[in-house]
């Protein structure tokens, strides 16, 4: 080890302490590899800081020596956009020891907390308040707020309260010359210029690092009905969606479709799971429906007529109401296994898409088609959530197929086919997981050229040297001139 690196690494320890640095070999190799296993990168260290002040810090001593520097959270994203490269000469800086909850204030229904507050801790803190955060996903035992925020997370719950841009009232984040951006008072009229928070959600750590956020807080639960219909087909499972939202309004939470061929692969890989319905069907809706206290008595009734009606108007073939919270989450459970089973099945290229909502059910049935037409013996699969668009649309290889060959052969080619039918659609190649560095090539050959100077154009103002994540989401080499 040279010198200056040497004097790097003695320097950020001074910052944040013996416990806040990590140096050893084997102590950063689980935090070099994505959660998917596709990127291994090469970290100089690992720095904890458990303050803002101490990111602070970090930030300004790596902006002056020219050390990048990958944000990290829960390090549970699926697109490679917390992993550093291989140089050996990136810092990874993770929030985890920033996992401090204020107290929380029934009456405003809002809590400010650190960017390294895992999500479940947060459901959790809301929950002894009888109040609940409203965004959950299947990794909510890891991922934190910072990762949720910088990703722009979605999860089952966008159909009626909004991904995460939608929960956060305030932010805190650190510039890459190591200022304090703060704005974590909410305010419900403030018309002092851009609202500069959205900057930093979604931007995936290239702009700034969020090290606080004020979200915002929704009743409790005191009621829940989950539905798991049969239909015949993803365009009467549209009709039943819209069938549900016009009969139950709000009360409606989540709307995702599985088919059947997804279920057969999740009991599959479930020893214990059981369909839910007595005979197959071609596609399978889940449904959940919820009430706070004062809705609670009637939420039951409501669910059975709007099933009922859909009935009479042939959207369902069969459907079971959960009759208690197990069934509910056993439901559940078949739906958030389905990226398992499907992995297990073999080698796959998996799309986190989204398309307009009323054009998925055709986008699914022709694009499907499509695929498993030009590439033999290939198996096109998309589930997810309908009433927001997001469709999860897996390609398995053939049979016999070798993974690594297979997937930097056919498998980029199908995955840039899948994209062009996304960007025909007017859909976007990335709707819950990010760019990272998955999807860099394909959002400069397919993204709008106005949008990426913009975009270009802001992370040059606020990081020219390319120290905030490099590599991800946005780079400035290609830029020349404006379009």
């Amino acid at each position: 080890m040279n010198k200056p690196t040497d004097q790097t690494l003695e320097a950020l320890g001074a910052i944040v302490g013996p416990r806040g640095l990590v140096t050893g070999l084997d102590l950063l190799t689980p935090w070099e590899t994505d959660w998917r296993g596709r990127y291994t990168g090469k970290a100089l260290a690992m720095v904890l800081p458990a303050t803002t002040a101490e990111v602070s810090a970090v930030v300004r001593l790596c902006a002056q020596r020219g050390v990048p520097i990958v944000p990290q959270g829960g390090n549970s994203g699926m697109s490679g956009g917390a992993t550093p490269d291989a140089s050996g000469r990136e810092v990874i800086l993770s929030t985890r020891r920033m996992n401090a909850i204020e107290p929380i204030d029934p009456a405003s229904r809002q809590v400010t907390c650190e960017a390294g507050v895992v999500l479940q801790t947060l459901h959790e803190a809301a929950e002894a308040h009888g109040l609940r955060f409203p965004l959950t996903l299947g990794g909510k035992g890891s991922a934190t707020v910072g990762g949720l925020i910088s990703t722009n997370a979605g999860g089952t719950q966008v159909l009626r309260h909004g991904v995460m841009r939608a929960q956060v009232l305030g932010l805190e984040a650190v510039l890459p010359d190591g200022r304090i951006f703060s704005a974590l008072t909410p305010l419900r009229k403030d018309n002092r210029g851009f609202d500069l928070k959205q900057m930093f959600i979604g931007s995936e750590g290239t702009l700034g690092i969020v090290t606080a956020a004020t979200l915002r807080l929704v009743p409790a639960i005191a009621e829940r009905v989950v539905v798991w219909a049969g239909t015949a087909s993803i365009h009467a499972a549209r009709a039943l969606l819209l069938n549900c939202e016009q009969a139950l309004g709000d009360a409606l939470e989540g709307f995702e479709v599985v088919p059947q061929g997804c279920l057969e692969s999740v009991l599959a890989y479930l020893p214990d799971a059981r369909p839910p319905l007595a005979r197959p069907h071609a596609w399978n809706a889940l449904i959940e429906v919820v009430a706070d206290a004062g809705s609670a008595a009637s939420l039951r009734g409501r669910v059975e007529a709007a099933m009922a009606r859909a009935f009479d108007q042939g959207l369902v073939e069969d459907a079971v109401l959960s009759a208690s919270e197990a069934q509910a989450e056993a439901f559940w459970t078949l739906r958030e296994s389905i990226s398992a089973a499907e992995r297990a099945r073999g080698p796959a290229m998996q799309h986190d898409i989204s398309v307009p909502v009323e054009r998925m059910p055709d986008f699914l049935v022709t694009v499907s088609r499509e695929i498993e037409a030009a590439w033999p013996g290939t198996r096109a699969v998309g589930y997810g959530h309908l009433g927001d668009g997001n469709i999860h649309f897996h390609v398995g290889a053939p049979a016999g197929s070798d993974r690594a060959g297979w997937e930097a052969g056919d498998g980029k080619a199908i995955s840039r086919q899948v994209h062009d039918a996304v960007t025909r659609c007017g859909g976007s190649i990335s709707a819950e997981h990010g760019i990272g560095q998955l999807k860099i090539d394909e959002l400069e050959r397919l993204g709008d050229p106005v949008a990426l100077h913009l975009m270009r154009a802001v992370k040059r103002a606020l990081d020219p040297a390319e120290l905030f994540n490099p590599g991800k989401l946005v780079t400035l080499a290609p830029e020349t001139s404006a379009p």
